[in-house]
């Protein structure tokens, strides 16, 4: 809502690049990467966003929140996986559930890496934190420590489809979100996805400007 409140105060485009709540550009360019792979109609897809083991405690909620709320609109069924400390923001899983509900489409939320996996056409592990303990990173670093094991390996790519993507946002903890097999193997798109944030910013700003 903050945003909105400068948005209002402002006499030029106020354009979010990231807040505690979203990552409006990053999804943007998740989702031109997404339709480069698969084209226009996205119906049917799966997309698995997951919680995934990092070594620090407070990686920011607002990808994997964009994620949720944005992907539904476009068809993609949504499974969303986090051990279970690790809940969404409570407005952004119920803006999702929305979205899915108007848009046809799936919305599931489990506890499982694995489960969140099978069949999917799209993964995203990426870690984020706890947001109760943002001021308390040493009762959130013993948590997650107990989570080491959710890692995107070539075992749990082997649960999606064939020919399923792996993305990321940048950077990624290599060894701890994801294995080298994985972020520089054949699912990977993280380069395709990065150079579409140059895209996606330059097409909203021509559209604002």
């Amino acid at each position: 809502s903050y945003m909105r409140k400068v948005a209002e105060a402002s006499r030029v485009p106020v354009l979010n690049m990231q807040c505690d709540i979203d990552h409006p550009f990053q999804t943007l360019a998740d989702l031109m990467t997404i339709r480069e792979e698969y084209g226009k109609n996205l119906r049917g897809l799966k997309i698995a966003v997951s919680w995934a083991y990092a070594p620090s405690y407070a990686k920011p909620m607002s990808v994997p929140q964009g994620l949720i709320t944005l992907m539904p609109r476009f068809g993609i069924d949504v499974v969303l996986a986090h051990p279970p400390e690790y809940t969404l923001m409570k407005s952004e899983v119920e803006y999702a559930k929305k979205a899915a509900r108007e848009s046809g489409t799936k919305f599931e939320v489990v506890d499982n890496m694995d489960d969140a996996f099978k069949g999917a056409d799209i993964v995203y592990p990426k870690s984020w934190g706890i947001e109760s303990l943002f001021h308390n990173p040493q009762e959130a670093l013993e948590i997650s420590k107990k989570y080491k094991h959710w890692i995107c390996d070539e075992q749990k790519m082997k649960l999606t489809k064939k020919n399923s993507i792996y993305m990321h946002c940048l950077p990624a903890d290599r060894g701890y979100e994801v294995t080298d097999a994985v972020i520089d193997g054949t699912h990977s798109r993280v380069f395709p996805e990065a150079e579409n944030r140059l895209h996606t910013s330059k097409s909203v700003m021509a559209l604002t400007m």
